[in-house]
């Protein structure tokens, strides 16, 4: 009887469907691009049974020929995960568990962020790359063969890594580049990629001059700091070369597009950026109730970090509330009016959002740490990757006593007005009346508990309400009859 109403989600995810294979890549090019064949000596090798395969909007054309061929030559069933519910780089795990899947083959770019529920292997686009003009453009670009670079590149780029090096190698004796390597036991990609066993989240060069950061990882000449090397990028400009300038900000940046086939000194002026952020940081400062964004459910760490924030935001004398919304847009965060900023859990190339179009600021962990807890300050460094303020991360800062610290006051660089971080992390009540409260102290201050269900009280419309007893009971009667763009009774003379 159920079945009438509603059909039983396992009906709809087993069900099969007649469709026409259709690729825009031709057959016999998949094996080479896709790697089916090193796919099924994966799947076969552990034995699985369920795969799910995660691809981004623009290689879903070749998914179903991909997932034909996996089936033909592994005798696994595949379940190709479409509509990712966070960013494509990331690894929806997520939806993988849905359909009960023992493994995840990644297609396309992706941030390699750790992910540690389901074994998973990286599948890299292997997008060409001139290397002719890519060694001419360097050679024009850094004149002084003596300089010190670090090489660093997209992951759709990796395959062509060795053969540029082997070219400029014997020019630029003091070249260093970048290997993929991504943390866990369970991440394969077939000499691509190394594996990271440790789970440190250090980001500083060790004893030995090496940098671990956002999947890459290469080592410093003894002596020097990485504010001594040029960043030289290979791929198109994006999240992941954003990510980069923000992060290494005192380094020079040059890049090659392979697609332009045109290589140029970044210009975009990191201080203007930071200058944004700060702004943005103010704004956290001035915020009384805050939205964290869960942005991803499935890189490593992500529940502790939320913890973290709401133990920030709460000794800040500000309210936090939880949202899991998927993939953001101006829309849905515009339902929630009584949120004063919003702060994204995401990983790091999807962290820094250009919140310009939304109607409250969306800012990163970082940025809201550097809001809320005194200790923290801000300066020349910048952090994208969240797991790095945890406990044991380069960039952990305890949290700022609030009996030390007193009741602090302080003036909004935006309005001009006083604000005190302890105003309300006593909890104190709220009158009856309203929520304006007059706290009398040595410093005399006015706080306003504008909490969301005191702004909720305030709205004149609060969406659907039960008014049980209160709408009165009418008959029944035929409503209109018809389409939306033609009803039956239209044009008729009532």
């Amino acid at each position: 009887m159920a079945d009438a109403f509603s059909s039983s989600s396992e009906t709809v995810i087993q069900r099969v469907v007649d469709v026409t294979v259709k690729t825009n890549t031709p057959l016999e090019k998949l094996e080479e691009l896709y790697q089916i064949k090193e796919t099924c000596d994966f799947i076969r090798e552990h034995q699985f049974e369920k795969v799910a395969l995660q691809f981004p909007d623009e290689l879903l054309v070749d998914s179903v020929a991909i997932a034909v061929e996996i089936e033909r030559n592994s005798n696994a069933k595949t379940f190709i995960l479409g509509d990712t519910s966070y960013g494509s780089c990331c690894v929806d795990e997520i939806a993988a568990e849905h359909v009960g899947a023992d493994c995840i083959v990644h297609y396309g770019s992706a941030c390699l962020s750790p992910s540690k529920r389901l074994p998973l292997m990286y599948v890299f686009e292997r997008r060409p790359v001139d290397l002719e003009k890519c060694t001419s453009a360097f050679r024009e670009l850094y004149p002084d063969t003596q300089s010190h670079i670090v090489i660093l590149c997209d992951v759709n780029y990796v395959h062509a890594i060795d053969d540029l090096l082997t070219l400029l190698s014997p020019e630029y004796p003091n070249l260093v580049v970048s290997e993929l390597v991504v943390e866990g036991e369970r991440c394969y990609s077939h000499g691509r990629i190394k594996r990271k066993h440790d789970d440190t989240r250090l980001s500083e060069p060790d004893s030995n001059q090496r940098i671990y950061q956002f999947g890459r990882q290469f080592s410093l000449r003894s002596g020097l700091s990485i504010t001594d090397y040029s960043m030289f990028y290979v791929g198109q400009e994006g999240a992941t070369l954003r990510n980069f300038m923000m992060t290494w900000n005192r380094c020079s940046f040059c890049s090659f597009d392979p697609v332009k086939m045109a290589g140029r000194t970044e210009s975009v002026s990191i201080n203007r950026t930071l200058m944004k952020r700060y702004y943005a940081i103010e704004r956290a400062k001035d915020a009384n109730v805050v939205g964290i964004l869960v942005g991803t459910l499935g890189m490593a760490d992500y529940l502790h970090i939320i913890q973290q924030l709401k133990e920030t935001i709460r000794g800040a004398g500000k309210k936090s509330y939880m949202f899991a919304m998927g993939k953001l847009n101006v829309p849905k965060l515009a339902n929630f009016l009584e949120i004063d900023i919003f702060v994204l859990i995401a990983c790091p190339e999807n962290s820094l959002l250009d919140s310009s179009e939304f109607y409250k600021p969306v800012v990163t962990p970082f940025e809201m740490e550097v809001a809320c807890n005194k200790k923290r300050e801000w300066s020349e460094e910048y952090v994208t990757d969240f797991r790095h303020l945890l406990p044991g991360g380069q960039s952990h800062v305890p949290l700022a006593d609030q009996q030390e610290e007193g009741d602090e006051t302080d003036v909004s660089l935006i309005t001009g007005a006083l604000r005190s971080s302890s105003l309300l992390s006593s909890e104190p009540a709220v009158s009856p009346c309203g929520s304006s409260l007059v706290l009398r102290n040595q410093t005399l201050t006015v706080a306003n508990t504008n909490s969301a269900a005191s702004f909720l009280a305030e709205r004149s419309w609060r969406g659907l309400e039960q008014k049980l007893g209160e709408t009165p009971v009418v008959k029944a009667v035929q409503g209109r009859r018809g389409i939306a763009i033609a009803y039956e009774e239209e044009g008729t003379t009532p």
